[in-house]
């Protein structure tokens, strides 16, 4: 300890030499009489408070590390990351790795059921907040008050417990499993392990088809901003709608049958206790998913309702003016200026929903915060696995915020 203070009075002093000599230079060349000492001047205590800031920064960091270096070397323990190709001594549900996979591909399995989290439960969220937040501002009296209890009530709950709640209190409400639900001709499977519905299985051209499908989206999106364009040019009706979807399925329809048929649409069947064809669904990602929609969307639907609030109140009377509806009213003029004001707030509610899914061990869902909790079990290296968790959250969150501050960039109107 005293060693690492003496080398910070070290490194301070010379920073301190390097500070005055920087002050007579200065003041020589300036050959100014009434340049103000160093003490005095405002640039030069800048940059000093700054240099004394890095330095006390430095050696707190380098103390930190020296006593973590200390602890490992004390219990053997090598910081580095040859455990990944061990293997994992854990399995995963509705995976097909076994106890016998190495960690790495764990861990990757981790990350991807924490992206179908994210991928899904955003969206649903945006929806259903922006619902709710319409509906707490509706002249309908019951269903303000619904929308007003719901966001009351989901927005002062911890986050756990609505997860935890959704799992035991609404899916396992259904039945177990040798007592399926199975409507529509057996075409969807229902009980309180897992949801089953129909899937597509692809062919021998399904990998040309999945191309042509990309190709039809960007010929789909041109089509619009063409329908888009006449509009703003001429005012007549852009249809972009009906002429980007009819795009699409006119492209993927002419390739489905030149390809002869790449693909088909399977429904799930159980053989021996095992799920065949079809898409699955396990109920501890349906409980995590649930849960975290209903809590975000509470936090949303006031994010929606302050901006629609914020919208002048000259707009929302020119649109009843020119006998606009209450949806063309919403949807032409009170939602596109609101959601400028909304969308900042939005993208911290995107990344705490990111964060939140970590929760979903407590209904044994193997995200990547579950992974590596299982993988502390089985006595693997905790710090190497913790800077792994922060690095996958850490990029997943930059990510998001990447995207949102580019659409929220795109949502303002231009100065001139």
């Amino acid at each position: 300890m005293f060693e690492r203070i003496l080398r910070l009075a070290i490194v301070l002093a010379v920073l301190g030499a390097l500070y005055i000599a920087f002050w007579r230079l200065r003041g020589a060349a300036r050959r100014n009489a009434d340049a103000p000492p160093p003490w005095r001047d405002t640039r030069i205590l800048v940059i000093a408070a700054q240099v004394a800031a890095i330095g006390l920064i430095w050696s707190a960091a380098d103390y930190l590390w020296a006593n973590f270096r200390a602890r490992t070397e004390a219990i053997g323990l090598e910081l580095n990351f040859d455990f990944l190709d061990q293997p994992s001594g854990i399995s995963i549900a509705d995976s097909p790795l076994n106890p016998n996979a190495a960690i790495r591909q764990a861990l990757l399995t981790g990350v991807k059921n924490t992206f179908l989290i994210i991928i899904v439960g955003i969206p649903l969220a945006v929806i259903l907040g922006t619902l709710l937040g319409v509906a707490r501002l509706s002249t309908n009296w019951l269903l303000s008050k619904i929308a007003t209890v719901y966001v009351e009530f989901f927005r002062n709950i911890p986050v756990l417990l609505v997860i935890v709640g959704t799992w035991t209190i609404i899916l396992n409400a259904f039945p177990p499993e040798r007592e399926s639900w199975l409507p529509f001709g057996g075409s969807f499977i229902f009980n309180n392990k897992r949801f089953a519905g129909p899937s597509i299985e692809g062919g021998d051209n399904f990998g040309a088809f999945q191309v042509v499908v990309v190709i039809a989206l960007l010929v789909a999106a041109a089509v619009w901003i063409w329908r888009s364009r006449i509009f703003d040019r001429t005012g007549h009706p852009h249809h972009r709608v009906l002429y980007a979807l009819g795009s699409f399925v006119a492209i993927t329809g002419v390739a489905y049958l030149v390809l002869s048929r790449p693909f088909e649409v399977t429904t799930p069947e159980v053989v021996d206790r095992v799920y065949i064809g079809g898409l699955k669904m396990i109920m501890p990602y349906a409980a995590v998913m649930i849960g975290l929609v209903l809590y975000t969307a509470s936090h949303i639907a006031e994010i929606v309702r302050g901006s629609i609030l914020s919208v002048p109140k000259g707009q929302v009377e020119a649109g009843n003016a020119l006998a606009l509806t209450g949806f063309q009213r919403y949807r032409f003029v009170v939602l596109p200026q609101a959601f400028r004001v909304a969308f900042p707030p939005l993208i911290n509610q995107f990344l705490n929903f990111t964060k939140n899914s970590s929760l979903a061990f407590a209904v044994g869902f193997a995200e990547i915060t579950g992974v590596i909790q299982n993988l502390f079990g089985q006595s693997r290296p905790a710090p190497q696995l913790l800077f792994i968790l922060m690095i996958t959250y850490l990029t997943f969150s930059l990510v998001l915020s990447a995207i949102g501050n580019l659409i929220n960039k795109r949502l303002q109107i231009v100065g001139r």
